[in-house]
């Protein structure tokens, strides 16, 4: 194992569901001092689900069964933050702040744009407040942000780049958010230290996607200030629509 502060990061896609396919045994397996939750839907009391060692805190959305995000801690916070602080996108569970002594832990579950393209403005709306907090955040002290950000960035990430360049998760507007988190200062972890390597994070349930790894790697460990050690995609980890991804950094 990799020395420093090794966090996990995984949009289990309902965790009473993925509690069900050895989500438990995966979490021990994986061994992160922080792991990040996405799309958990549930509501506070709907799960008991802990582990010795680790504090769990959360974001719940206010519809029942929808999004919502988790951060399962090893290490004490100094502050615990929900939302970005802008009530037009504070509802829906998206974004867990932990402030630690010398860095803040981001979790995100980024909205998707959806059939049709139907919430893209929203989407960009969001990306650019979310890209506003995080630079926020990075002025005071350095910032890892992991999470789902529902978009594959360049034609590397993705299986089918030509069929999907007008379908939510690949449009020029999507993937201009993410160029202007980047141009703000952040890193695309995994692709900084495998700059050439084609690996998914996401396969649809559709046409055997996974057994086919016709997939999207949508889930990034975004950092400023911090120096990486390593950074991971667990795709041997089955249990959701997603699989596992992991940084290790030096604060």
């Amino acid at each position: 194992m990799d020395s420093g502060i090794r966090l996990v990061s995984w949009n289990v896609n309902g965790l009473r569901a993925a509690a069900g396919k050895g989500f438990a045994d995966s979490f021990v397996k994986l061994d992160a001092d922080f792991f990040l939750l996405q799309e958990t839907k549930l509501q506070a009391g709907q799960i008991d689900l802990e582990f010795p060692g680790y504090k769990s805190y959360w974001n719940y959305a206010d519809k029942a069964g929808y999004s919502g995000t988790a951060i399962y801690s090893r290490l004490e916070p100094l502050e615990v933050r929900r939302g970005i602080g802008v009530d037009e996108f504070d509802h829906e569970g998206r974004v867990l702040t932990l402030e630690m002594p010398s860095y803040f832990v981001v979790c995100v579950y980024v909205p998707n744009s959806q059939d049709g393209l139907r919430r893209l403005d929203y989407r960009q709306k969001w990306d650019a407040a979310f890209t506003s907090y995080l630079s926020s955040l990075a002025a005071v002290k350095p910032v890892v942000a992991g999470g789902d950000f529902n978009v594959a960035h360049k034609e590397i990430d993705l299986k089918n780049p030509a069929t999907n360049h007008f379908n939510a998760g690949f449009t020029d507007e999507e993937r201009a958010g993410m160029d202007a988190m980047l141009r703000a200062g952040f890193t695309d972890s995994w692709r900084s230290l495998h700059p050439g390597e084609v690996k998914y994070s996401w396969w649809s349930y559709r046409m055997a996607a996974r057994q086919r790894n016709v997939g999207w790697r949508i889930d990034y460990f975004l950092t400023s200030g911090l120096t990486l050690v390593s950074a991971g995609i667990h795709n041997e980890i089955f249990g959701s629509d997603h699989c596992p991804i992991e940084v290790v950094f030096n604060p």
